[in-house]
């Protein structure tokens, strides 16, 4: 155990493990958010000035970048909080503290730290999305060559199942689909419009 961790108290570790959480929560979260952002809609509003859709588009253009980012400080922070958690389970039931943690600690990142987060980004994405875009941009520079790393070996593994991650394939609507949109807007517009889109 570190000699750091050690000296704190059991309140300030409680205190950093609880700001952990919510770190973790905010990768999560964010992560849904980028990824489930209606991008006809974002790039409207990015072609409008919108700072944040720009932001958030510059880092869609390249996902496997966005994800090694995103999943890169979630893992620090969850594994970082469970080294936490272990301490402060210690210090306060002894050693069968080590074979309560795994099952609290689980339940706990679930509800604060995934379904719930990952619940509000899904509902509310650009809220969550285009302030997001503002700290993974100022935060991708300095961790870029942890990032460049990561995707060194995903991207091998994945060129060596036949996926290539620098093709970036173009989403188009067919018909059916484009007539789907029409119809999911149909309150957004005159009827007769809607009926010469459609």
């Amino acid at each position: 155990r570190s000699p750091f961790l050690n000296e704190l108290s059991t309140a300030t570790l409680f205190t950093i493990l609880a700001f952990l959480i919510l770190f973790s929560g905010f990768f999560s979260g964010s992560e849904t958010a980028l990824m489930t952002l209606n991008r006809y809609r974002l790039k409207s509003l990015a072609d409008k000035g919108h700072k944040g859709a720009q932001l958030a588009t510059n880092l869609l253009k390249r996902p496997d970048r966005l994800l090694g980012l995103i999943l890169l400080g979630n893992n620090i922070v969850n594994i970082f909080a469970a080294t936490l958690a272990t301490i402060i389970a210690l210090r306060l039931y002894g050693e069968i503290g080590i074979a309560i943690v795994p099952f609290v600690l689980t339940f706990v990142i679930l509800v604060f730290a995934e379904v719930t987060p990952k619940t509000l980004a899904a509902l509310k994405p650009e809220k969550i999305a285009f302030p997001s875009a503002f700290i993974y941009t100022i935060i991708a520079t300095p961790l870029y060559p942890f990032v460049w790393l990561v995707n060194l070996f995903s991207n091998t593994l994945l060129r060596m199942i036949g996926v290539h991650p620098d093709t970036i394939t173009k989403q188009e609507l067919n018909a059916d689909e484009l007539r789907a949109v029409v119809l999911e807007a149909e309150h957004f517009m005159p009827q007769a419009h809607s009926d010469m889109l459609l």
